[in-house]
């Protein structure tokens, strides 16, 4: 339900009800992840999606139902079943969904719904069954003998972009499409503007390992080092390297990325730090425009982060998606 928290509020603050639908369970091969949602309006509207297309119609139809008569339904989807193929659900993985109404009224549901949108840490704790389905809890702690779906938000993942670079606008409108909280620094002034990246969440002129010592890093952070200014290229991936982040990337030729190694060794950069260290930056898909190279970068930090092979689905077998 999260993820789509600023649609739902702009009906809800309209006055308006909704019946959100929440994949509360999923198992086996599926395109969404559990807490995916999907609202429908009075008016019929359709906000978001619970799977990638196979359940919409049979999820619409219930909806329409929790809105007329105001009861929760809990259904399940799934490959075994013998409504399977009616509802479209072939790739082989089974699908829970709980459909209810939320109102204006529903203070615990809207707090959330705000801290979430907010990029705030937020939960919701919802009863499943076998009794009070649907009901809305503000902790499990009564909730003995009972089902409860918990879902929680946290706060987006960062991407730290050093170089106010045209590679860097790419990246930065990218980053900001797959949800990342996206930083861009840069020491010139003249070059970083609100308007050459409209999708940065902060803009900021400083000198980049001065930025990077005092802002905030944690093991879901990106850093992204897309200019190769010598003056201070070595001292911030050094500095990356030895913070908890994510993914260390850094743009450049092979002449550029064996000057920065030759620089990191020096300085004593161990083995293990420097295999962290992406460089050249990105996968291998032939991008040439910066668009493209935002893509390959992201591909990369996305393959680094799941743990996945990397190679093409049709060379491989099993599952496409990762089993939950």
């Amino acid at each position: 339900m999260f993820e789509i928290a600023d649609r739902l509020l702009a009906r809800l603050d309209a006055g308006e009800r909704l019946a959100v639908a929440t994949a509360v369970s999923v198992v086996g091969s599926a395109p969404r992840t559990v807490g995916t949602s999907m609202a429908v309006t009075v008016d019929g509207t359709v906000i978001g999606s619970i799977s990638g297309g196979c359940v919409e119609g049979a999820v619409y139809e219930i909806c329409a139902q929790v809105l007329d008569d105001g009861t929760p339904q809990l259904e399940t989807f799934g490959f075994s079943d013998e409504t399977a193929f009616e509802v479209g659900l072939s790739c082989g993985g089974r699908i829970e969904v709980l459909a209810r109404v939320v109102t204006p009224d529903d203070a615990v549901t809207i707090a959330a719904l705000r801290d979430a949108a907010a990029g705030r840490e937020a939960s919701t704790h919802v009863v499943l069954g076998p009794v009070r389905t649907g009901e809305v809890v503000p902790t499990i702690d009564d909730c003995e003998g009972l089902r409860v779906f918990s879902e929680r938000s946290v706060p987006p993942p960062r991407l730290l972009v050093f170089g106010a670079v045209e590679f860097a606008v790419a990246l930065c409108n990218a980053g900001a499409v797959l949800g990342y909280r996206v930083t861009v620094c840069d020491p010139r002034p003249v070059f970083m503007t609100r308007e050459r990246f409209p999708s940065a969440d902060e803009v900021v002129v400083e000198w980049p390992p001065n930025y990077l010592a005092r802002t905030d890093v944690d093991e879901r952070t990106v850093i992204a080092v897309l200019s190769h200014d010598e003056r201070f290229d070595a001292d911030l991936v050094e500095a990356a390297l030895a913070s908890p982040a994510a993914y260390v990337g850094a743009m450049g030729s092979r002449t550029t990325h064996d000057r920065r190694m030759a620089a990191l060794r020096s300085r004593d950069v161990g083995p293990d730090a420097l295999a962290r260290l992406h460089s050249p930056i990105g996968l291998d898909l032939g991008a040439s425009t910066p668009e493209e190279t935002a893509v390959s970068i992201l591909a990369e930090v996305l393959a680094v982060r799941s743990g996945a092979s990397r190679a093409p689905l049709r060379d491989r077998d099993g599952s496409i998606h990762l089993i939950r």
